[in-house]
């Protein structure tokens, strides 16, 4: 059974509608880091990505937590403690992702050829 999608509609598209979601630079690290991860908190989250900003991060996390992707605990202590974890639905999303850094890794030698025979970066 082949599924009709309209690709030009964006707003209706499911495709550019999650890729526009978690396409961004940080989302699909995130996701990737917690499924490796029982739990993490904000600021290990932060020393693993390495190059995000602490705001960055945040708007990340809570774009993510929005969809359904993460749940983020808070503990009612001082200072605050606060964990983030994949949520049921963040885990279904991992084989994909998982798979795309597969074919990542076993093609990023020839794309990288490639854009420099293409004078581009």
């Amino acid at each position: 059974m082949k599924i009709e999608i309209n690709y030009s509609e964006a707003e209706n598209c499911p495709v550019r509608n999650i890729l526009d979601r978690f396409g961004d630079k940080w989302s699909t690290l995130v996701i990737l880091i917690l499924g490796d991860y029982d739990k993490l908190r904000f600021n290990e989250l932060q020393k693993m990505i390495g190059t995000v900003s602490q705001k960055m991060l945040a708007v990340t996390l809570k774009k993510l937590e929005a969809d359904g992707l993460v749940a983020r605990k808070v503990f009612p202590q001082v200072p605050p403690k606060v964990e983030y974890s994949l949520t049921e639905l963040g885990f279904s999303l991992l084989p994909k992702l998982k798979s795309l850094v597969q074919w990542a890794n076993e093609n990023m030698s020839e794309i990288t050829e490639n854009r420099s025979s293409n004078n581009l970066k």
